[in-house]
């Protein structure tokens, strides 16, 4: 069985997710077989594991940071809102409906059951597993019905480190106040603190680490920078409040003639499809909500959605769809990604009610496509060549309920070789005949650098600038990550930490009957 140390967090983007793939990457360099897994996760980035099923983008980036394929079991439970009040409910990666916030509650029994199975499948295969939690395991209000921080940490008897995020401030009071708020058991889970992007001089924050570990009787085992350049595994809209334009490279602002801009859909998911855009150092990339900010760009995004009617709706609403309409006529370039792509049609039906009450909506009409969305979700990882792009080979995932049928003077913009692991021929996609506008179901398109550096390069072209022949020189960052994590982290004692702490579970329900501290002060 293997050993396992569990991350949970004083509240929601605290940091859980980075903390969580920097150990993953910290421990497969030292030798151990490692998995990350995360119980629910509630996120609009997803991705697809190797089952061909559905979990959330930023357990497959952790699986990434351990070198191994991502797997249904890593996030048993995926959560994907599709209305204020209600999300569409997957379990080992296939849609099980959706479900309004109390019905969900009522199912959370067999919910448990997937995760269950899902950790003890993992635990019989790999040597160490890092668990993320969600959210703070101090709602009071949830813990009844809790499936993602301490029960799970019950569960596989892990240790847990309690991250908080100091930049937002008040973190002694969400460090103190989570603790109090919890159990007298689920008090001894928890055997460290991590402090999370602190900006200055440390020193100066030894008296309030002094307090916490005398208040708390629990000793902080790290205080991590903040970390400008390493966005790493976010895992839903919520970050793009956080990202600044520009966070990858040092080239200024005034000095990046391409203008990129995404249209930040009230609905938007799978907005990492564009993190390799922003590493272009001639690329200003913007996430844009208001129709005069098209004005003077390049190239606009529409990217994936997750109620795709109600965010064509939006672009109406607000004077974005007439700004989209006259970038293109103006010459400009025009993309779509998954729901983009069907925006970007002639219309879009929904006759089984998946996202509205079965109504349809005419497209943004710049595609000669027509799009009806389906009951069943086709979730698959591909391998595509062609385009009037690029004849360069990519690689990619698909993540739809819907069918589009191009009826007019387009071409398929790829043909899809390989689905899963199924030899295919299958076209994808629509580009217009002047090649400034098209659209695709295959999230991660611009990930690959032949297709990137081309596609760019046209623009370039457009604006009289230079070709780009070379690559941007990768590095997949998570090496970086682990160096500042072991430089700022007492590792060591967290890695023992795994090895001492030990649960013995009760014979009934899986209740815990004895919980022994490993940590001796």
């Amino acid at each position: 069985m293997a050993k396992s140390i569990m991350v949970q967090g004083t509240g929601s983007h605290v940091g859980k997710s980075i903390i969580t793939a920097g150990l993953c990457r910290i421990f497969k360099n030292m030798g151990y077989k490692v998995a990350p897994f995360k119980a629910q996760n509630m996120a609009l980035n997803s991705a697809v594991a190797k089952e061909g099923g559905e979990i959330g983008r930023a357990q497959a980036i952790q699986a990434e940071a351990c070198g191994v394929e991502p797997s249904i079991h890593m996030n048993p439970v995926l959560l994907k809102p599709n209305s204020d009040m209600g999300s569409q409910v997957i379990i080992h990666g296939k849609v099980i409906g959706n479900m309004k916030a109390r019905e969900y509650y009522a199912y959370k029994k067999k919910a448990w059951e997937a995760v269950c199975e899902s950790y003890s499948k993992l635990s019989g295969e790999f040597d160490l597993i890092v668990i993320e939690g969600a959210g703070s395991p101090a709602e009071v209000n949830l813990k009844e019905n809790d499936i993602v921080n301490m029960k799970v940490a019950e569960m596989a008897g892990a240790k847990v480190l309690l991250v908080s995020d100091i930049d937002r401030g008040g973190v002694f009071a969400a460090l103190i106040g989570t603790m109090e708020l919890l159990t007298q058991s689920e008090r001894k889970m928890v055997c460290g603190f991590i402090i999370n992007k602190f900006r200055g001089d440390k020193t100066l924050l030894e008296p309030g680490l002094d307090f916490i570990e005398k208040r708390t009787g629990v000793p902080v085992l790290g205080v991590v920078p903040y970390l400008r350049d390493m966005v790493i595994g976010e895992e839903d809209s919520v970050g793009l409040d956080n990202r600044k334009v520009g966070a990858y490279c040092d080239t200024p602002l005034q000095n990046r003639p391409i203008k990129i801009g995404i249209i930040q859909l009230p609905h938007i998911s799978n907005y990492t499809d564009f993190d390799s855009l922003q590493r272009e150092p001639d690329v200003e990339l913007r996430y844009i909500q208001r129709p005069e900010e098209v004005d003077g760009l390049d190239l606009v995004i529409i990217p994936g959605s997750k109620n795709t009617i109600d965010d064509l709706l939006f672009l109406k609403k607000t004077g974005l769809a007439e700004a989209i309409d006259k970038h293109y006529r103006d010459g400009r370039h025009l993309v779509g990604i998954c729901g983009g792509y069907q925006i970007l049609g002639l219309k879009v039906s929904d006759p089984h009610g998946v996202e509205t009450d079965g109504v349809s909506e005419e497209g943004l009409g710049l595609l000669p496509i027509e799009t009806v969305l389906l009951k069943d979700k086709v979730t698959a990882n591909i391998e595509a060549v062609g385009s009037q792009q690029s004849a360069a080979s990519l690689k990619g995932y698909e993540i739809h309920m819907g069918e589009s049928m191009i009826v007019g003077d387009a071409k398929p913009l790829f043909v899809i070789r390989k689905r899963n692991s199924g030899a295919v021929e299958m076209p994808d996609g629509a580009i217009t005949k002047d090649g400034r506008c098209w659209g695709t179901y295959i999230h991660g398109v611009f990930d690959n650098d032949g297709f990137r550096r081309d596609f760019l390069n046209g623009i370039r072209k457009d604006k009289g600038l230079d070709a780009v022949k070379g690559l941007i020189n990768k590095d997949d960052g998570f090496d970086q990550l682990a160096a500042v994590l072991i430089e700022n982290l007492d590792v060591e004692r967290i890695l023992k930490l795994t090895e001492d702490w030990r649960v013995r579970l009760g014979s009934e329900a899986g209740t815990s009957q004895t919980i022994e501290s490993g940590y001796s002060a």
